[in-house]
């Protein structure tokens, strides 16, 4: 594809702690895909395709509502997780490219205060599918799951737990800079890190992300239309999600465990790309917690496992002047979580150059999705 389909328009809602939000979930997510509509200098009857991941929104509703025109072309990816997030981009480029339709909007609503919070189990221990080899046992939250995989990994590499403190207060620091994070004023100390309470070792309060309320949304079309539009379009270079054979299967059963189910995606990713971790300097790696952090930037090939603590130290995940900024909205634990899709913006941001945290002359800008959930899935974008 290399580049024939652009991002033009990215719009938000207001960002809540879960709970708070005076709109509906539904009314959210109506709110951000205008605004990445009005952004890109077009009109609802433009649109003719729509894109999301775990989505309770749907096309018929949304585009009646919205007043869109006739629709060519509507999907929803596989995964239950933020992993759907560049999965859902590749999914409108794939669309643009083939022709199925002119302008796809991606979008993603979440409004935990209203469906139920992800970071609660249910009162019952009946499940079924993979559920049945965890649930019964007492695994029932995000947290639980991600906290065995990571102190595995921490066990067999030698990660530290102030290489996870690194990505929580890169996040916070950005988020100081980003007006529209719910973090904004309110900065976090490494000792205030270490003195949270557990969640679930080796997760503290900190290492977690908050629960949000709002929506997220991108307008993709076709590299000739972008040129003619409001905003200066964003290519989208390279894009991938898949797995690996049996990766992500239950009971942590699959053979590379622990892993963040993207060594297949970034095989495929800089080989579509031409391009490799050392072109890229700005990256939005997904946080549900920071674990999985630390597992993507070693499987999407910036260092090896064994390297990760000398990688993250000092700053270096830190605009201006770390080796590779992160998360420069606040990420998911900093600006908002909307399930990722708050990263996938930011990465059209650096490249557009308006982020609150902007690395100068970038190029290429990565944006990593749903790691510890499988498929995978990322997106690399660029200049035009």
């Amino acid at each position: 594809m290399h580049g024939r389909a652009v991002v033009v328009g990215v719009g938000e809602s207001r960002y809540y702690k879960r709970g708070e939000a005076t709109e509906s979930e539904f009314q959210l997510a109506c709110i951000a895909i205008r605004n990445a509509v009005d952004d890109a200098g077009l009109t609802m009857r433009d649109v003719d395709g729509v894109v999301s991941y775990m989505e309770r929104n749907e096309p018929v509703r949304l585009s009646a509502a919205l007043g869109m025109g006739d629709l060519a072309f509507t999907a929803q990816t596989f995964g239950g997780g933020g992993n759907g997030a560049g999965a859902a981009v590749t999914l409108a480029d794939a669309a643009i490219t083939a022709g199925y339709a002119r302008c796809v909007v991606a979008f993603r609503s979440l409004a935990q205060g209203q469906f139920g919070r992800y970071g609660q189990s249910g009162r019952s221990r009946r499940s079924r599918g993979a559920g049945a080899f965890t649930v019964p046992y007492g695994i029932q939250t995000p947290a639980q799951i991600c906290a065995m995989q990571t102190q595995r990994f921490m066990h067999e590499h030698g990660v530290t737990q102030d290489s996870l403190a690194e990505v929580v207060l890169a996040s916070y620091a950005h988020a100081q800079r980003n007006p529209r994070a719910i973090r904004f004023g309110t900065p976090l100390t490494r000792d205030e890190y270490h003195a949270s309470r557990w969640i679930a070792e080796p997760f503290h309060l900190y290492d977690c992300c908050p629960e949000n309320d709002g929506a997220a949304a991108v307008v993709v079309t076709t590299r000739e239309r972008g040129r003619d539009l409001r905003r200066s379009p964003v290519a989208i270079v390279a894009g991938a999600h898949g797995l690996e054979h049996r990766g992500g299967v239950a009971a942590f059963a699959e053979a590379g465990f622990p892993t963040a189910h993207l060594r297949h995606v970034a095989r495929q990713l800089w080989s579509r790309a031409g391009a490799g971790p050392e072109d890229v300097p700005v990256a939005q790696f997904y946080e549900n917690f920071t674990g999985p952090v630390l597992m993507a930037i070693a499987e999407m090939g910036f260092c090896p496992p064994e390297e990760l603590n000398d990688f993250v130290s000092g700053g270096n995940l830190r605009w201006p002047d770390g080796r590779l900024p992160i998360n420069t909205s606040g990420g998911n634990i900093g600006e908002g979580y909307i399930h990722g899709f708050g990263n996938v913006i930011e990465a059209v941001r650096q490249v557009r150059g308006e982020s609150t945290c902007q690395v100068a002359d970038v190029e290429l800008s990565l944006s990593v999705s749903g790691p510890n959930y499988a498929p995978g899935s990322a997106v690399l974008f660029g200049r035009v």
